[in-house]
């Protein structure tokens, strides 16, 4: 009887030491700091695996536009923990090293905000930043990169739908029941109609903060209404580059949105009328005067580009 226990044992600890020699080699959560200063973030590694992306019929109701499902393909990366925070943001946009002129072809930092458009909801101190239009959100990345060497970019769709669920096959993160939203998520119910602290409800499985709620999020990915339904490529499917500004998709919510609206395979579509209060003529290409609920989180590929294909990427979509 001991030695068929030992023989089990032995069969166990071996399977267990060939999952982990498939963990890729330094794949563990980190803390970055923005050079120059005393800002940090925290990177949770994504594992590569597959999942079914988009929602069943009886879930999406009259929202088409989140199936058919398909089987998605991923490979591994990191993704912050928490969304960009207005302290780090500011970093890029105080940087007096940089130059305020668009150009697609170098690090631009944003023009001034015409007022305040986090409207006294908070600043300094944890907040998430808010209001920035896809291509800021994008030239955050870019500047990043060149402060820290590390390419850094939005995640494309399918990754945000898929380092959201972390492993789940239900409504929300944490299950199909909407009254435990509250607690791993700021909306339309305990928000008091304004974003908080990043980082202050629960996390999901993989360690990820407000996914659901706070500010919706930014992804590379181009609106198409039948995205699933036409993708082809399963397998780390890239968002196209399209020339039109609008609309760009985000996903998570906000937190002045119900908890229909914080679905995990919910898609939002951004819509020029984010900028209507704009004065500026043409309307800026920053920020967002109607998008106090918008932010963003940034990803790390696993396999990281080249520094000629690292600016390759940004010139084409920041160039659009």
């Amino acid at each position: 009887m001991k030695k068929r226990f030992a023989s089990v044992f032995l069969l166990l600890l071996s399977v267990g030491i060939s999952f982990s020699q498939k963990k890729p080699s330094g794949f563990e959560s980190y803390e970055q700091t923005i050079p120059g200063s005393s800002q940090r973030f925290k990177m949770m590694p994504i594992p590569a695996g597959s999942f079914t992306m988009g929602s069943a019929a009886t879930e999406r109701g009259r929202n088409a536009d989140e199936g058919p499902q398909k089987k998605i393909t991923l490979s591994a990366f990191w993704m912050s923990a928490c969304e960009v925070t207005r302290d780090a943001f500011d970093l890029f946009y105080n940087d007096q090293t940089v130059s305020q002129n668009n150009n697609a072809d170098a690090v631009t930092r944003p023009s001034a905000q015409y007022v305040d458009l986090t409207w006294g909801m908070g600043k300094e101190g944890g907040y998430p930043v808010n209001s920035m239009s896809q291509m800021a959100a994008l030239m955050y990345c870019r500047w990043l990169y060149t402060k820290t060497g590390i390419f850094y970019r939005l995640p494309t769709e399918a990754e945000w739908e898929y380092a959201c669920r972390a492993g789940s096959t239900t409504t929300y993160y944490f299950g199909n029941d909407a009254a435990q939203l509250s607690k791993y998520a700021w909306f339309e119910s305990n928000s008091d109609n304004k974003f908080h602290k990043v980082g202050e409800k629960l996390p999901n499985a993989w360690g990820l903060y407000d996914m659901l709620g706070n500010v919706s999020e930014w992804t590379l990915d181009h609106y198409n209404e039948k995205m699933l339904e036409q993708l082809t490529a399963t397998s780390d499917p890239i968002a196209p580059v399209v020339a039109s500004k609008y609309p760009k998709v985000l996903k998570g919510g906000g937190y002045g949105d119900d908890a229909s609206h914080l679905r995990v395979a919910i898609r939002i579509k951004s819509d020029p009328s984010w900028n209507k209060r704009d004065p500026q003529i043409p309307k800026s290409k920053w920020w967002l005067t109607e998008g106090a609920q918008v932010g963003f989180r940034i990803v790390r590929p696993l396999t990281q580009p080249t520094p000629e294909e690292a600016n390759a990427f940004y010139k084409k979509y920041i160039g659009k």
